[in-house]
């Protein structure tokens, strides 16, 4: 085996066990789509995680945001041809250079990731449409780039993948509200109509926050944004019949944000309660799998 196609395996690997690690619900959805298409899955799933975890992992914001920069630059540097000594770019250079991937996707997921890097933590969104949008740049940017990895081009896929990255998108910034406010950013990611208009919203010394002195309008508050990921679910799968059967696969992540919509919903939507970090997203790994499994058996998402 020459230097170069062992460097490449073990970026690969290094892919795999990033998703595996960080974004398991993920990975096990990647592990049902077809060989011809899971490598690429892999490597965007990585690189997604990578400009996901900037902010989380550094020690100063503006560390995270200069790797994010970084991720900006390293795509450029891919689709110029350029080598980076990095594992997952070294895959996604892989994947770019077999498929024909759009960079203007992979683009708008990171600048998406810098702009939100670069908000005041007191700086919230107005509507729901502003982390609609968010997670569309970030997450449905992934299933679009799949497609295309599998030479998938139908609209009414692309229109399905719009939806669940949607959805997906808004249900995990739920699910991370908790982690948010241990990190002290005033959960600025519940936009602020949503906010007031369920008592959330406080004003003093010029300065705008959310206050959690009420539990029942915080659960309101997620129940309405739920409500509108719940949405985006119904017509994704409205679009089932029209969408090639080869692409009900890379649309698998709608079950687990299905499975984190019922998990919320049991819960009343109070995202501090502690039955949401149990298991797979609220549900025992075993469950989740068989459920995963079936819907993959049955070509459904």
């Amino acid at each position: 085996m020459s230097g170069a196609s062992s460097s490449l395996r073990a970026a690969f690997s290094h892919c795999v066990q990033q998703v595996r690690s960080y974004d398991y619900h993920h990975y096990l959805c990647l592990l049902e789509l077809p060989p011809n298409m899971r490598k690429a899955a892999f490597a965007l799933r990585a690189f997604n995680v990578e400009t996901a975890r900037a902010m989380d992992v550094a020690s100063d914001p503006r560390i995270g945001l200069m790797r994010l920069v970084w991720w900006q630059e390293a795509i450029d540097k891919i689709y110029a041809n350029k080598l980076i000594e990095h594992p997952t770019a070294q895959a996604l250079a892989s994947v770019m250079s077999e498929n024909k991937i759009s960079k203007a996707w992979i683009r708008r997921s990171v600048e998406a990731r810098i702009n939100d890097a670069k908000r005041e933590e007191t700086d919230l969104p107005e509507s729901i449409e502003e982390l609609e949008k968010y997670a569309e740049d970030t997450m449905s940017t992934l299933l679009y780039m799949t497609l295309q990895a599998g030479g998938i081009s139908s609209t009414a896929a692309d229109h399905a993948a719009s939806h669940v990255g949607k959805a997906s998108g808004l249900l995990l910034l739920l699910k991370s509200l908790p982690y948010h406010a241990s990190r002290n950013r005033l959960f600025s990611y519940i936009p602020a109509k949503v906010a007031a208009k369920h008592g959330l919203l406080v004003k003093e010394g010029g300065r705008t926050e959310i206050r959690l002195d009420s539990r029942e309008g915080l659960c309101d508050a997620v129940f309405e944004m739920a409500s509108v990921a719940n949405s985006h679910l119904l017509k994704a799968r409205e679009l089932a019949s029209s969408v090639p059967v080869e692409a009900h696969k890379v649309l698998l992540p709608a079950l687990p944000a299905q499975v984190l919509l019922d998990t919320l919903s049991q819960v009343q939507f109070d995202v501090f309660d502690s039955r949401l970090a149990r298991g797979i997203l609220g549900i025992p790994p075993s469950w989740y799998q068989l459920k995963l499994k079936w819907y993959s058996w049955r070509g459904k998402y």
